[in-house]
């Protein structure tokens, strides 16, 4: 037990310093801005974690949940009346109640019956935010107020770095503090087996869809808070891409590993922004090193290196 506090301790701390020490090396606001961009991406990686990662469930529509908590956003304190920071709890809800109704049915099928199932629910989301233009602009997004928490308004790349990075700090220590919950355990054996874990005793549905329900709430906080750093939404936030994006990094980075979450999503946020002195070929060299990535390192970039440093530790 006091090994893994540890490691959850140095965990969190080692993030920490990681988030303070960026500034002082690169202080340039480009870099500020796509920093953000990484712990937002992180943060909705390490929801789909607990979900495919931990309980072993298959999401191909998440980005419809990050949408929502983009919208929700944009549409309550546009057209409710609602107060900003009041509109990101409502995503959150939303996003929760939604996946709780979707989840009861949808989480009975198995495999690329359930990817078909959550492919279905995103594309859903996407057509409906494309085609209610009244409410959401359509095709062409909307603005998003700024945030202001206690008359302090939130704005600004540097401000926006520290709040992002404050956000992914809590849910990666939320992720790591569950994992070693009785739900967290459950979690684990429903990845294994769930015939199994359902002879030792587990509720395989109810876990199931908590599973379900804490993805789509980090992912809707993420999207809330995309939503104010941008201060615009477009339908893409919701879209079928943007969720293959998403398992592109939970992937990547390793199945499983909350850290991996981490480490995906700065690869697949950064790796584009380098590569763009290769101009029409960005795309190609981005798909090409994702590629190699997965061949040599199949486990997911963190799993695969840990793996490899603990062999030479032992030789």
């Amino acid at each position: 037990m006091g090994a893994l506090l540890n490691q959850r301790f140095m965990t969190l701390a080692v993030l920490a310093v990681v988030i303070a020490v960026l500034p002082l090396v690169f202080p340039s606001s480009y870099y500020f801005r796509v920093a953000s961009l990484v712990w937002v991406s992180a943060l909705a990686a390490i929801g789909l974690n607990i979900l495919m990662g931990q309980a072993g469930q298959v999401s191909l529509g998440h980005a419809a949940f990050f949408g929502i908590g983009a919208y929700a956003v944009a549409i309550g304190p546009t057209h409710l009346g609602i107060p900003p920071w009041a509109a990101i709890l409502v995503g959150a809800v939303l996003s929760a109640v939604l996946a709780y109704l979707v989840g009861r049915p949808i989480l009975r099928l198995k495999g690329h019956y359930l990817a078909i199932a959550t492919l279905g629910l995103g594309v859903l989301i996407a057509l409906v935010i494309s085609t209610e233009s009244g409410w959401t602009g359509g095709p062409d997004g909307m603005p998003v107020e700024r945030l202001t928490l206690f008359g302090w308004r939130v704005s600004g790349s540097n401000t926006w770095y520290w709040v992002t990075g404050a956000l992914l700090l809590i849910g990666t220590w939320i992720a790591l503090n569950l994992d070693e919950t009785p739900t967290g355990r459950a979690f684990r054996a429903l990845h294994d087996s769930e015939v199994a874990a359902q002879v030792v005793g587990v509720d395989v549905a109810r876990f199931k869809l908590q599973a379900f329900v804490i993805a789509a709430v980090y992912a809707s906080i993420a999207g809330s808070a995309l939503a104010f750093m941008n201060g615009f939404i477009n339908p893409d936030q919701a879209g079928f891409l943007h969720s293959v994006e998403l398992v592109t990094i939970v992937v990547l980075g390793g199945l499983g590993s909350i850290v991996g979450s981490i480490v995906g999503a700065a690869v697949l946020v950064t790796l584009p922004q380098a590569l763009t002195i290769f101009h029409e070929y960005e795309h190609l060299l981005l798909g090409l090193i994702i590629i190699v990535s997965m061949i040599f390192m199949r486990n997911g970039i963190v799993p695969s290196l840990s793996g490899l440093f603990l062999r030479r530790a032992r030789s």
